[in-house]
């Protein structure tokens, strides 16, 4: 069996994925059909418990693994580090990626948004190609959470893969018990 290379080794994806939706799936899948392996950072890792952050690394981790349970998708955390949206917080994101894989990614893959056009400008940026993916599904996790505060399971689960509907119940207790709050249940 003939195996097609992609164009890409390694791609990153960074996000918070605070409820994974079609629009992140989306993004991931189009990764996939370009690049060998996929590396994906969670951001505000050390966030849990919290309205903007109710769900904690490890549970947005088994939800990410459970959309994409093939080998070559890997999962790890991005604690914040302060830096704001610049080439430091790229470069930050390129060095963990070599942590956590031994080398630096060939692509980063990132929402079509102006904040994210410094990222990569940095020494380790200037060989890692860049994708900015345009935003097809108009979704964001933030209404999602809303979804599930306003028990609205119907629309929920009609904008995320259906490997995760049977978690509603657990889902939408999390973001219920996050009202308030705005210091992290995780430190």
């Amino acid at each position: 069996m003939d195996t097609v290379q992609k164009p890409y080794r390694t791609g990153v994806l960074t996000g918070r994925f605070q409820m994974i939706h079609l629009g992140h799936i989306d993004m991931i899948e189009k990764a996939r059909e370009i690049c060998e392996e996929i590396i994906i950072l969670v951001g505000s890792a050390q966030e849990a418990g919290t309205e903007k952050n109710p769900f904690s690394y490890e549970e947005r981790r088994d939800m990410l693994k459970a959309v994409f349970p093939e080998k070559n998708v890997r999962v790890f955390p991005l604690p914040d580090a302060g830096l704001g949206n610049n080439a430091l917080w790229g470069e930050h994101i390129l060095n963990k990626v070599k942590e956590y894989t031994g080398a630096l990614p060939d692509l980063m893959i990132t929402g079509k948004e102006e904040r994210r056009e410094g990222w990569f400008s940095g020494p380790n940026g200037t060989n890692t190609a860049e994708l900015a993916v345009p935003k097809s599904i108009p979704l964001s996790a933030t209404q999602m959470r809303e979804w599930l505060i306003r028990g609205e399971e119907e629309k929920w689960s009609g904008a995320t893969s259906p490997v995760l509907r049977e978690r509603y119940p657990a889902l939408r207790a999390a973001v219920l018990a996050s009202i308030g709050k705005k210091q992290t249940d995780s430190i």
